[in-house]
C-alpha cells in the first residue's frame, strides 16, 4: 500500500504525468483509497517540490511539470471520492475555489481544493483568472456556503477585495464565507478588505474550512 503512495510521489516529484495517470489508475482498479492516495502521494510530492523550488533546488518547469501531473492525478482521483459520498447531503459543505481576475496561477489552488476535497468537502473548482460575479454565480447554482479565491500577485490581491464588494452590492454578503490566500496575501489585508478568513497553506485552509462551517 505505502508503495503506491511512495510511487505517486516520486512520480509528481518528476513531473511524470503519464506515470501519475497509471499510478492513479493503479489506486481505482485496486480499490486503495484514494484520499490516502492524493494525501500520502500527490500531495507529499507537491509539498516536498515546493520545499525544494524555495530553497532553489527546483526550478519553475519543475514546478509547472509537477502541477500538471498533479492536475491529471486530482482529476482522476477526486470523482472517485465524489461517488464514494463526499457529495450531496454527506459532504461537510460546498465549496467554490478559483483565482481572482487577472491570476492565472492554479498550483496553490489546485492543492488547496485537493485536501478540502479530501477532508471530504465538495469542492466546485471554477479556474483561474475569474471575476467576481462568477465566483457568486457558481456558489447561487450549487448552493455553496464558502468563497475561497487565491491571488498569487500583488498586482491582483484587489481582486479579492472586489469579491467582497461585489457580494455587499447583490446583498447577499452575509450568504457567504469569503476565505483568501496566497503568496502576498496576509491576515491584516484580509480583515482590511473584511474576509472572514485567511490561510497561508493549504492545511489551514481545511481547519478554517471547518471553523466556518461550524459557525
Amino acid at each position: 500500500m505505502s508503495e503506491i503512495f511512495e510511487n505517486l510521489k516520486q512520480a509528481i516529484l518528476d513531473g511524470d504525468e503519464d506515470l501519475v495517470v497509471e499510478y492513479c489508475q493503479q489506486v481505482i482498479d485496486d480499490n486503495i483509497d484514494p484520499v490516502a492516495a492524493i494525501e500520502k502521494g500527490l500531495i507529499k510530492g507537491i509539498e516536498e517540490l515546493g520545499a525544494k523550488w524555495k530553497a532553489g533546488e527546483a526550478f519553475l518547469p519543475d514546478v509547472m511539470m509537477a502541477a500538471d501531473a498533479l492536475k491529471a492525478g486530482l482529476d482522476m482521483l477526486e470523482p472517485v471520492i465524489a461517488e464514494s459520498g463526499a457529495t450531496g447531503g454527506d459532504a461537510k459543505g460546498k465549496v467554490i475555489v478559483g483565482q481572482v481576475a487577472g491570476d492565472i496561477h492554479d498550483i496553490g489552488k489546485n492543492i488547496v481544493g485537493a485536501m478540502m476535497t479530501a477532508a471530504g468537502y465538495k469542492v466546485y473548482d471554477i479556474g483561474i483568472d475569474q471575476p467576481a460575479e462568477n465566483f457568486l454565480a457558481k456558489a447561487e447554482e450549487v448552493g455553496a456556503t464558502i468563497i475561497a479565491a487565491g491571488a498569487l500577485l500583488t498586482t491582483t490581491m484587489a481582486a479579492q477585495k472586489n469579491i467582497i464588494e461585489y457580494l455587499k452590492s447583490k446583498n447577499v454578503r452575509e450568504k457567504y464565507k469569503v476565505m483568501i490566500g496566497g503568496g502576498p496575501t496576509s491576515q491584516a489585508f484580509a480583515d482590511e478588505i473584511g474576509a472572514d478568513a485567511w490561510a497561508e497553506t493549504a492545511d489551514e485552509a481545511v481547519v478554517l474550512c471547518d471553523k466556518l462551517i461550524a459557525g
